[in-house]
């Protein structure tokens, strides 16, 4: 039991009548008076005295606990309350309850038993410090603006009362006073206690006003007849199991007691004899409890293959919200459950619909495409009346099937301006999630989402931070669309610098968001490329980081070059560029359309010395087609890399060639411009957007660092045969062949990884060729009569 609570509690109840006899009836302790003290001064002192410590009950104080669990208490006006009541009392704490974090404070009070078992059954043993774990995507922010009601669908049917707890329909609250003569009998019978007494004290008890369930666990007769409860367990029925399970979730036992464990374990005992509706019903007060994962679960899993013929609407979308909160479902239910959802889809209410793809979604099971299709069509059916909880539901499970529903996501286009403001940021950002993952760009739905987003940075996690600058930035939402939406969610990131320490690829999420729009807050660049850090991430992340610290990493040295921060180490980008050279091999490279691209250029060009299909920038994650032209237009050969290249060369692959405007020039013969921003812009460490790059009069984001100056901008349009013939050197072309996964949906603009690769090709000294599908497919049917002329115009295009 944390001492802060017990403080808060002697202070409130002072204000009780008959308090003090009430709560030294609990909290008896001995300590000396001096001679001639009557009995109500010494009741008195007990109350003043109750840090005094002198062996015994052991109470452990470790604020940083509580205030863990208090963020997540259901009264947010009580939370807020007691924070400001807790600080008032600190102020007067004794010094000695401020010298550690975590310390004990024990008491002469000796228990009636004497079996050392009843020790291990007392409420104030938490679990050792772990590492915090993340909200689930659909909580709440921390404040009370924004509730989600996840068991919403319970109200739909009347048949969830027998499966499971409608924790709205707490039953009718009992004072202290009132709930006395239980405890006394229980003080009265002690080892004369019978299983009949238990299913009767413990309804009555659990009616206890919330407020003083503390002081109720803190009473020896309480625990005694938990020690009772645990040791004759094996004794309940079924039923009767479920009657003292129901009265833990009244009396908010918590998750890890051990009563709990022998309660559990008898229930998945007695799991082969137990009804559908127990099973669940069971299932579900486990879960209200905070028993995650439960091993009960997996009971009750196998024993609804068995009774699957009992099952009909209620049963089917309770026990996905079940397997959901469990995150597993066994792959011999997916089977039976998809059949049994489509025969039932079209009685399903819409919050039932919303729950079934949460359950889905968190289970990360996989069905046919045309049942997720008839599912989201039935959503589609109630979109106006599904709460915004179950529409965030229904985006998840799209994102995780990859299923583009046309008519859905346009239902979006209205639906989420017309629903944002009364959205909390975590489902804002699945939304949005959603739209980068089926590369759907909408504008309705961006820019009500980026004029939302920055009032609700400071209920952002930085999951959630990272998430939507990701979305955004793979989207390619400009930040001259919106300043105050970049730079509220970087701000967000620093903020929230403690939680990287546990989730350290959120901040790698973020910054390749910002990177594909070409934002570099350099503060956060050099926490994420720190070697502290870069251990941290390899040590601690739940996916694989290194391909992420590479993209970063040389992103900074190409759009970056004044950047003198940390950088990532050598080997590790070394070890990273063979992994993605190997997977290229073995996946890229044998794509029909890139090895139908490669053959057509072979003929086109001559032959297969002229042609190197290679990964020019490993940490774009993707391959082009390299071709080099004299400055008489004509194909020279490329030298190809070698089948397994040395470190070096793939530190020379990777670090590429940076153009200056002398460099230009020289490849130009054009004037070198005075004054030019790229040899004297500074760079301020710290600031949010030190590289930002204006998009032209189309919109889009010029795919060059450098100041475009009329001189070069005359220059890049002469004709292709009027710049071949200036150049002192080589044209290097990289030949892209583009796939559909490139753009977004319906649309010829690049992804943001894809439009930063281009971006970098340049910036790396190549001239950009891309060819449509359709164009590589004319090329391939008259590849022996194409001239190369043809790739002369499509180099003039680039120019242009």
């Amino acid at each position: 039991m944390a001492a802060c609570v017990l403080c808060r509690r002697v202070a409130r109840f002072r204000s009780v009548p008959n308090w003090g006899k009430s709560f030294t009836q609990t909290k008896r302790m001995r300590i000396k008076l001096e001679d001639g003290a009557n009995e109500e001064e010494e009741k008195t002192k007990a109350l003043q005295l109750e840090t005094s410590f002198q062996g015994g009950y052991r109470l452990y104080y470790n604020p940083s606990l509580y205030h863990r669990a208090a963020r997540n208490a259901a009264n947010s006006r009580r939370q807020t309350d007691d924070d400001e009541e807790e600080q008032l009392i600190r102020a007067h704490w004794p010094s000695f309850w401020q010298q550690g974090n975590r310390y004990s404070v024990s008491c002469s009070r000796h228990l009636s038993s004497s079996k050392n078992t009843l020790l291990d059954l007392a409420f104030n043993k938490e679990p050792g410090p772990e590492v915090p774990a993340e909200l689930p995507c659909d909580t709440d922010p921390e404040t009370s603006d924004y509730k989600v009601n996840r068991r919403a669908f319970l109200k739909c049917r009347p048949n969830y009362g027998s499966m499971a707890l409608d924790l709205t329909q707490r039953p009718h609250s009992l004072e202290w006073v009132e709930v006395l003569p239980v405890l006394q009998k229980v003080s009265i019978l002690k080892d004369r206690l019978k299983l009949a007494d238990v299913l009767r004290f413990l309804p009555e008890l659990s009616r206890l006003h919330r407020d003083q369930l503390l002081m109720l666990k803190k009473d020896q007769r309480f625990l005694m007849l938990f020690r009772f409860c645990k040791e004759h367990i094996h004794l309940f029925s079924a039923l009767e199991l479920l009657e003292v399970m129901q009265s833990f979730v009244w009396l908010k036992i918590p998750h890890y007691h051990s009563v709990l464990d022998a309660c559990e374990s008898e229930l998945s005992r007695q799991a082969c004899q137990m009804s559908l509706h127990q099973l669940l019903f069971a299932a579900d007060m486990l879960h209200c409890i905070g028993r995650q994962p439960s091993p009960f679960l997996l009971h009750v899993c196998r024993s609804v293959q068995l009774l699957l013929g009992e099952m009909g609407v209620p049963e089917l979308v309770q026990l996905w919200y079940l397997m959901g909160e469990g995150r597993h479902c066994p792959n011999t239910l997916v089977q039976p459950l998809e059949h049994l959802l489509i025969r039932h889809l079209h009685q399903l209410h819409p919050e039932e619909i919303g729950t079934v793809c949460l359950g889905l979604f968190k289970t990360q099971t996989s069905i046919s495409e045309s049942t997720v299709i008839h599912l989201v069509d039935s959503a589609l059916t109630y979109v106006t009346e599904l709460s915004d909880f179950a529409i965030v539901n229904v985006n998840k499970y799209m994102r995780f099937s990859y299923l583009f529903h046309k008519r859905w996501l346009e239902a979006m286009a209205q639906e989420v301006p017309r629903r944002v403001n009364k959205m909390a940021v975590q489902g804002l950002m699945h939304v949005t999630l959603t739209c980068s993952a089926l590369h759907y760009q909408n504008s309705s739905i961006l820019n009500s989402i980026a004029e939302r987003v920055p009032s609700l940075v400071s209920h952002c996690r930085s999951k959630d931070a990272g998430k939507l600058l990701w979305s955004f930035g793979t989207l390619g939402y400009l930040p001259t669309q919106n300043p105050a939406f970049y730079s509220s969610l970087t701000e967000a990131l620093r903020q929230r610098k403690s939680e990287f320490q546990h989730f350290p690829e959120h901040l790698l999420t973020g910054l390749l968001g910002l990177a594909f729009v070409s934002q570099f807050p350099e503060d956060l660049i050099a926490l994420a490329l720190s070697p502290k850090y870069v251990e941290l991430a390899m040590r601690k992340a739940h996916v694989e980081l290194r391909r992420d610290l590479f993209t970063l990493d040389e992103t900074v040295a190409l759009e970056l070059p004044q950047y003198t921060g940390p950088r990532l180490d050598s080997e590790i980008k070394e070890e990273v560029a063979e992994m993605l050279w190997n997977f290229v091999q073995l996946d890229v490279c044998q794509r029909p359309d890139v090895q139908e691209a490669e053959s057509v250029l072979k003929d086109l060009l001559g032959g297969e010395q002229y042609v190197c299909k290679r990964m020019i920038l490993p940490h774009t994650r993707t391959i082009d087609l390299e071709v080099h032209l004299d400055p008489k237009g004509q194909p020279i050969p490329v030298n190809p890399p070698p089948a397994a290249p040395s470190n070096q060369e793939w530190v020379n692959l990777n670090t590429g060639v940076t153009i200056t405007d002398q460099l230009f020039t020289q490849l130009t013969n054009a004037k070198s411009p005075p004054n030019s921003p790229a040899s004297s812009a500074g760079l301020n460490p710290g600031s949010s957007s030190s590289s930002v790059l204006m998009p032209d009069e189309r919109g889009r984001l010029f795919e060059s660092a450098l100041d475009v100056t009329p001189d070069i901008t005359k220059a890049r349009l002469g004709t292709t045969q009027s710049v071949l013939k200036d150049l002192k050197r080589p044209v290097k072309v990289a030949v892209q062949v583009p796939g559909r996964n490139q753009f977004c949906v319906q649309s010829q603009q690049l992804l943001g990884l894809h439009a930063m690769k281009r971006r970098h090709l340049k910036l790396a000294g190549y001239q950009v060729v891309e060819l449509s599908p359709d164009e590589w497919s004319v090329m391939y049917r008259k590849r022996h009569s194409m001239k190369l002329g043809y790739l002369h115009c499509k180099i003039y295009e680039c120019l242009k």
